[in-house]
């Protein structure tokens, strides 16, 4: 029952970020609403390495920040930010598939280094640091395209 909640909960969130990312406008790439924030490609890209980070939640037993690089460059056009989420959502689909209880039950950690962040079982810790962390970046991403005057899709109904 945990997998078949979980699982339903994972497509419908990353179906939502797609239409999100269908919807950047190539000639606002550059374009941030702060001097403080991410350009709108620096912020979809990130909602991209977020996927990667959930892949890793079910490869690897824990994710050391320190090793990841701090920024990566963002992706410049749309078609490629879409080619690369679809290619790590079917990643995702695979590995939830195959996955059972017992690995969805089994302790993850998140680190930098030796500071544990946090540590908790897969399933947990696929909601809060790969989903709603997605959700939240996606949030800022609608605002954006509101900002821009660009129509945002509905992610819980009309």
């Amino acid at each position: 029952m945990m997998k078949r909640l979980i699982v339903g909960d994972f497509m419908h969130e990353l179906a939502t970020t797609r239409l999100i990312l269908e919807r950047l406008p190539e000639e606002h790439m550059a374009w941030k609403p702060h001097v403080k924030s991410m350009t709108v490609s620096g912020l979809a890209t990130h909602l991209i390495n977020l996927l990667n980070w959930q892949v890793a939640i079910f490869l690897y037993p824990e994710f050391d920040l320190s090793t990841v690089p701090l920024r990566r460059e963002p992706l410049e056009r749309r078609d490629d930010m879409l080619e690369e989420f679809d290619a790590n959502v079917v990643k995702l689909e695979n590995l939830l598939a195959e996955c059972d209880e017992l690995t969805l039950g089994a302790e993850w950690t998140l680190r930098n280094g030796d500071h544990i962040i946090l540590r908790q079982p897969r399933a947990i810790a696929l909601r809060t640091f790969g989903i709603s962390h997605m959700v939240h970046h996606r949030a800022q991403l609608g605002v954006y395209l509101r900002l821009l005057d660009i129509p945002v899709p509905g992610m819980y109904g009309p």
